[in-house]
């Protein structure tokens, strides 16, 4: 006996579309409610989104449903199909292929920034802002970057099969890590390596010698550096107010809704309305630190008085609350109950812990491994050399 004859509908969801409303726009009728049931088991439908696509088949002879196709996101969809039973639905992983990649590029008149240079070699902006956010304890790519500057970048793209697991091969879907990055920056030069140390939560990145990558606190509040337009000062003229008077941050010009994020982990003091500062977030940190963001538009997923944030934690978006000229971000830095320079205190801010010597060789065939791919040796740097103060 032949299989049952079926037509196949592919579309998008629309704007203010539910699962209720997409099935009643097909018309299956009483079926729309006991699907949405079956689906509702494995999926919830708030998460439906607006300009994913789906596909449903349907008889053509009794219009009656036969299959539901859901793209959830890169890594899986959503498959609900007609039994004998009534329906069912579970959720399907798209296959998914890793492939290391190694691009090289270079800082010039035509292509001054990390961005630029990267498009030139057809790259995207994502892995800009990866690269940068692996560099940015030791390079302010808004300030530091010079022509003759270059780069080699070891690199994961995550390719993933046709959607709802056709047939074809897999193609590129996003970026995965930078596994390692060799950097010549104003003629210092500078490597970073993936490497997971056992027992940690996360692999982190170091140098050739295994010394972290990552310093106790961030170079800037942002995944990707933007303009500075005013500095730390005693003697600034007020944008609003007007008169000479202190300027106790360093404000970074973004647009409104750009994330923000935390420098440091460390414990919310405040999050709330601060007068001329419009919606402010003050953290506390180790060592006598605080840092606060001023002028947020809006403040981050569970940011409030005594939460506890983690260094990269989005805490916030910029805004122009307060006494504010445009959107802006404001931030500052006390150490010891005195506001500091951001960008000096930066400077004398010790690194993370380096790779466990029990760890050491493990770290050093990783590390060998890349270098191979990247064409490069090692650069064993002279330990820097840290302030006390």
């Amino acid at each position: 006996m032949l299989p049952p004859l079926t037509r196949t509908v592919e579309g998008r969801v629309p704007n203010g579309a539910t699962l209720a409303t997409l099935f009643d726009r097909h018309d299956l009728g009483d079926m729309a409610h006991p699907l949405v049931e079956a689906i509702r088991e494995v999926f919830d439908p708030r998460r439906l989104r607006v300009d994913n696509a789906y596909r449903l088949v349907l008889g053509i002879d009794d219009g009656g449903f036969r299959q539901f196709l859901y793209h959830i996101d890169d890594d899986q969809f959503l498959r609900a199909a007609a039994t004998d039973d009534g329906f069912e639905a579970a959720l399907v992983p798209y296959r998914q292929l890793r492939m290391e990649q190694v691009v090289e590029a270079g800082i010039d008149a035509e292509n001054n920034s990390l961005v630029a240079a990267l498009d030139a070699q057809d790259q995207g902006v994502l892995l800009a802002v990866a690269l940068a956010e692996v560099l940015s304890g030791e390079i302010d790519f808004n300030n530091d970057l010079r022509r003759g500057d270059e780069f080699a970048v070891l690199y994961e793209e995550v390719h993933r099969e046709e959607l709802f697991g056709g047939d074809g091969e897999p193609s590129f879907s996003r970026y995965g890590d930078v596994l390692a990055a060799d950097f010549t920056n104003d003629g210092r030069r500078l490597q970073a390596f993936r490497f997971h140390v056992p027992g940690e939560p996360e692999a982190q990145y170091f140098d050739a010698d295994g010394r972290s990558m990552r310093r106790l606190f961030l170079r800037s509040p942002f995944r990707f550096e933007p303009r500075i337009t005013s500095r730390f000062s005693y003697r600034r003229v007020h944008p609003v107010l007007g008169g000479v008077r202190p300027h106790l941050g360093v404000d970074y010009g973004a647009p409104t809704g750009t994330p923000v994020i935390a420098v440091a982990t460390g414990t919310v003091v405040s999050a709330g309305r601060s007068g001329g500062s419009g919606n402010m977030v003050r953290l506390r940190h180790t060592n006598g630190y605080e840092t606060y963001y001023l002028h947020l538009s809006a403040f981050g997923s569970g940011i409030r008085r005594g939460r506890r944030v983690f260094q990269g934690q989005e805490i916030g978006k910029v805004g122009s609350t307060g006494l504010s000229t445009g959107p802006h971000l404001d931030y500052r830095m006390r150490k010891n109950g005195t506001f500091v320079n951001p960008l000096l205190a930066h400077r004398n801010l010790p690194p993370g812990d380096p790779v466990p010597d029990e760890h050491v060789e493990a770290f050093e065939a990783v590390r060998d491994a890349a270098l191979a791919r990247l064409g490069s040796e090692p650069h064993i740097a002279a330990a820097p050399s840290v302030s006390a103060n």
